[in-house]
Parts: structure tokens; sequence; C-alpha cells
């Protein structure tokens, strides 16, 4: 009789975002049991009785405020999640001696500056915006763990695209924009240029990490350079749209380097924009 896998069981912050959603659905296909947080990652008795009171080993961290937008209109509570929530996430497990043995943490490209040349892990980090400083003192707070024989990966992800993301994403605000708008569009604040990479694919990444117990800082990305005013070039031609541009800002870049992701993850990362926008 074939022995059956022994389950990992890991325990998920930030389980309903988009990426949360689609790592959740890997269960059906894997071994792998997830513990979902459904506290306040701000209160730190919620996340000591949650790490306390579940038997799990690995830990993804995904929970935080990401919208550029949302940061930017409330400050306070972007670094209470982002930051000090997972400083409320390293208190608890050293001090309730869990028996985590692996913790993924969902950083972003927003911990560097911009450049023209292809990012590499190990390019100095300079926050490129408020969001990006939050994530990057998440990092720092977790750098404790390596300490205690605690297996770190940081995945910083580059920008991500989906069919269901919600509103004050790049995306969604684009596609709603557009279809709705009855008259001239004039979009300004799209002379950018980002490397995208589907959701699906972000998903995928974090479950191989989850199960090779993949160690360190990685860029999660597609390579590819891709201009902003480009996406929306694609969605008004979706709804059949004539869209104009407004050029007032100085451009910037946040293409990542891929080769060490390439390297471990070696199936294909998709880069098809219309795929991702539309049907992903």
């Amino acid at each position: 009789m074939k022995k059956s896998l022994e389950k990992i069981r890991c325990g998920i912050t930030g389980h309903s975002g988009t990426i949360g959603k689609e790592i959740i659905k890997s269960k059906r296909k894997s071994n792998i049991l997830f513990y979902k947080f459904r506290g306040d990652i701000r209160i730190k008795k919620d996340v000591r009785d949650w790490i306390k009171n579940n038997n799990f080993n690995y830990l993804i961290h995904l929970a935080a405020v990401v919208p550029i937008k949302e940061v930017n209109e409330d400050k306070d509570k972007a670094y209470e999640v982002n930051a000090k929530g997972t400083r409320n996430i390293v208190d608890a497990i050293l001090k309730t001696k869990n028996k985590i043995k692996w913790i993924f943490y969902s950083s972003t490209s927003h911990v560097y500056s911009s450049s023209k040349k292809k990012i590499k892990e190990n390019y100095k980090t300079k926050p490129i915006s408020y969001y990006g400083l939050t994530k990057l003192k998440g990092e720092k707070e977790l750098q404790i763990l390596n300490n205690h024989n605690i297996n770190l990966c940081i995945g910083r992800i580059f920008s991500t695209a989906n069919n269901s993301q919600r509103n004050n994403y790049l995306i969604p605000d684009l596609k709603k924009k557009i279809k709705d708008s009855k008259s001239k569009i004039i979009l300004d604040n799209l002379n950018h240029y980002r490397d995208f990479i589907s959701i699906k694919d972000i998903s995928k990444i974090i479950i191989f990490f989850l199960k090779n117990k993949t160690k360190g800082t990685i860029n999660i990305c597609s390579g590819k350079k891709t201009k902003l005013m480009d996406i929306a070039q694609i969605i008004a031609h979706q709804y059949k749209k004539k869209i104009f541009f407004k050029i007032n800002n100085n451009a910037t870049y946040l293409i990542g380097n891929n080769n060490l992701l390439k390297n471990l993850f070696k199936k294909k990362i998709s880069n098809d924009l219309k795929k991702m926008i539309f049907n992903d």
C-alpha cells in the first residue's frame, strides 16, 4: 500500500488577498494544510494566540496594506500593518517558542529606487515609495529570526496583474476609468516602466519555495519591461476607446533581474499582459 505524504502544516496571513486566495487554491492539488490568520495583525494578542494555539511549522506572511493610494492616504495604518504587524509575528514566534522552521515574507520591488538597469537582489535598498519603506522595515524586523535557526525567505514581488484585483490597484482603476468614460479620456502619470508577473505565477513560486524550504532574498518578477502607457492601450483596445496621454513627470523604472529565481524555479514565467488583465 502506497504511503501517503505527510501534510505540510503552514500558517498564512493575508489569505483573503489576491495572492493569498490563489495560494489557498493550491491545497486542492497538494499536501499542504493551511491555518488562516483571521485576527488583526496590529494586535499582539491576536497574533500570539494564533501562533501559540495552532500546530503549524511553516508560515507565509502576506498581510499588508499594498495599494499605493491607500498607503499614502493613511500612512500610520500602513506602517502599523506592514512594519509593526510583522514585528508582532516575530515577537510571537520567539515568545511562544513555536516550532516554526521556515517563514516566507512578501516584500516588494518598491524597496529599490528607480534604475534603468535590471535590479539585482544585492542592489542597495532605497525605497521608491512610502509603501516600500514600510515593507523594508518589515524585512529588517524578520532578520532577527536568522539568529534563532528559523529559515527566512523574502520574496521581493514586482508589479502584479490579475482580472480579479480590487479597486485602488493600477489595472482595475484604469479599466474602470476607460470603460466608464463617456467623454475624451486623458490619462497622466503613466510614463513609467514596470515588471509585471501574474498572480498565478507568484502563487506557484511561493508554493515552490515552501515545499523546498528556500532561503534568502529573491526577486519575484518576469524580468521584462512594460510601459504603463502600453497597458492603458491594451485596455482601451479591448473596450474600443480612444485615449490620450499627458506627460507631466519623469519616467521611473523598476525592472527585476530574475536570474536567481530562474535558477531555482525552472518553469516558464508568463508576461502575457492581455491574459493577466482580462482572463487570469
